[in-house]
């Protein structure tokens, strides 16, 4: 298999409309989006490292992010409504399916004591989300140019009803979930 589209489109389809005996291959749950966000709780006082977070998550995503604002004033936090406090991408498309392949084959693989991502971060409604430490295990950033070692987070949004379809669908992307 080349891309994982293809991939997607001859085997994932096929063995989830055996598995659940779907009376359609259109039935079948999909990845409709991934959204990478990174969350820069300084960047309200300094703008050097949202400008450094909206960069390196362009070289990991090869998308431009938008700055999200806070929505609320938290005064224990010295935050105030419309402050930037972090920055995200939402990839769709070929972009999406490019992400994925790298995160699976290249970026998980590389996390230190990786053991494999747990079953119990799916929502209910067969969305996974998976938090990252640091932006350093991608490939595309170098160490000596980072402002500040970040985690980040990654939804993958499925149009499964279930988690089990979710849980299935992500497996047959070789997803490499705990035994």
């Amino acid at each position: 298999m080349s891309t994982f589209k293809e991939l997607y489109n001859e085997k994932i389809v096929p063995d989830l409309v055996n598995k659940f005996h779907y009376s359609s291959k259109m039935q079948a749950p999909k990845l409709e989006k991934i959204v990478v966000n990174i969350g820069v709780g300084d960047g309200a006082h300094e703008s050097k490292y949202i400008e450094a977070a909206k960069r390196e998550l362009a070289l990991i995503t090869g998308q431009q992010p938008v700055v999200t604002k806070a929505k609320n004033s938290i005064a224990g936090f010295k935050l105030r409504e419309g402050n930037p406090i972090g920055v995200k991408v939402t990839l769709r498309g070929e972009n999406m399916y490019i992400f994925l392949e790298k995160l699976v084959k290249i970026v998980l693989p590389a996390v230190r004591d990786f053991r494999g991502i747990s079953r119990k971060s799916f929502d209910g409604r067969g969305n996974y989300t998976l938090g990252l430490k640091e932006q350093l295990v991608f490939p595309e950033i170098v160490y000596d140019e980072i402002v500040k070692v970040r985690g980040m987070d990654i939804v993958l949004v499925t149009t499964a009803k279930t988690n089990e379809e979710a849980l299935e669908l992500l497996n047959g992307f070789g997803m490499p979930f705990r035994k």
